[in-house]
């Protein structure tokens, strides 16, 4: 299993080359930047400034929040910086983000996404190979692209795309035309053996392909400390995490399949009232343990492979609290072992 790391939460540049050096020397097999208070591509170039062999990736860039052809340059020119160590990971966001923050439209997610990541890659297929662009769907169009503007044939080639998926529909694009999936940090062992694999399968099915080369990963819920004071913070703070999730009307599938049915819609009408902190309060400890793994840092690592370790290819820690690095250093070497 490879284990990744990431720079920050929120993406921040502040330090970014130091910390992915850091995390490359101490075995990181990749590092995730996030889109929420800063952008999510400008660190990943710093950081492949100051490494040489670590993968570097989004989770996740907002697709809908721009168009194929602006993501596919910015991919195409990270790949290169890179040297070939860059992973395109895209996530939908929900409608309220999409059409009141970004202005942007939205509609039928699934399938538009599906026409997102096809668009793309006619885009690199037509820089790389020299193929005539000429795509047209219901959502995107590209069908010019004059010698001025093609950056040419990129000598590592396109980079691989992940996609951030809850919903079966997302999933089955994924399978169907992806090279990754980044599972929600809002999953449990549960859904993904019952909901997220057989979603997949039927993707690959419909797109021709199999699991050769396809990579599932997730950022894993983790509450630990090395002591009760560092416990009760983790705990908080991954309580709230998982209440913030859980109040979105996209996600109360994860809730329900557990017979939680009652949880979202509390946890919603509380997020309309701004009562943040009473949010996190209102989770219930068993649904705390489903979803994260809580133990002290010697019990970390064999939590998570027994809830994840046949099922992932990769695997990151979803830990918003501050943390030892030398602890988390030493959970990840556990991890990496046969």
């Amino acid at each position: 299993m490879k284990v990744d790391g990431g720079l920050g939460f929120g993406g921040s540049t502040d330090g970014v080359g130091g910390l992915a050096k850091l995390q490359e020397e101490a075995g990181y097999d990749g590092i995730w930047t996030a889109e929420t208070g800063h952008d999510p591509f400008l660190p990943i170039l710093l950081a492949a400034e100051h490494t040489e062999t670590i993968q570097l990736g989004t989770g996740i860039a907002v697709a809908f929040a721009r168009n194929p052809m602006t993501t596919a340059m910015t991919a195409n020119d990270l790949q290169l910086a890179s040297k070939g160590r860059f992973l395109l990971g895209l996530g939908s966001q929900i409608k309220p983000h999409i059409e009141k923050r970004f202005s942007m439209p939205w509609s039928h997610p699934a399938a538009r996404m599906r026409e997102f990541v096809l668009a793309m890659r006619a885009i690199w297929d037509n820089w790389n190979n020299g193929t005539k662009l000429d795509f047209s769907g219901e959502f995107y169009r590209h069908t010019l692209m004059t010698p001025f503007f093609s950056p040419g044939p990129n000598p590592y080639g396109p980079p691989k795309v992940f996609l951030a998926a809850v919903g079966e529909k997302m999933t089955e694009v994924c399978g169907e035309v992806c090279d990754g999936m980044l599972v929600h940090g809002f999953t449990t062992e549960r859904y993904i053996r019952e909901v997220t694999l057989p979603a997949l399968e039927r993707g690959m099915k419909a797109g021709g392909r199999d699991r050769t080369g396809f990579e599932l990963s997730i950022p894993a819920f983790v509450v630990t400390g090395t002591n009760d004071e560092e416990m009760a913070k983790a705990d908080v703070a991954v309580r709230g995490q998982i209440a913030f999730y859980g109040s979105t009307p996209a996600y109360a599938t994860v809730f329900n399949l557990h017979g939680w049915d009652d949880l979202h819609p509390k946890l919603n009408a509380m997020s309309k009232q701004g009562q943040w902190k009473e949010m996190g309060e209102a989770i219930p400890d068993d649904v705390l343990n489903t979803f994260a793994v809580v133990a002290p840092p010697d019990g970390v690592a064999a939590g998570l492979k027994s809830r994840f370790g046949d099922i992932l290819d990769r695997l990151s820690f979803y830990a918003p609290y501050a943390g030892d690095r030398d602890v988390w250093n030493g959970i990840v070497a556990e991890l990496k072992q046969d």
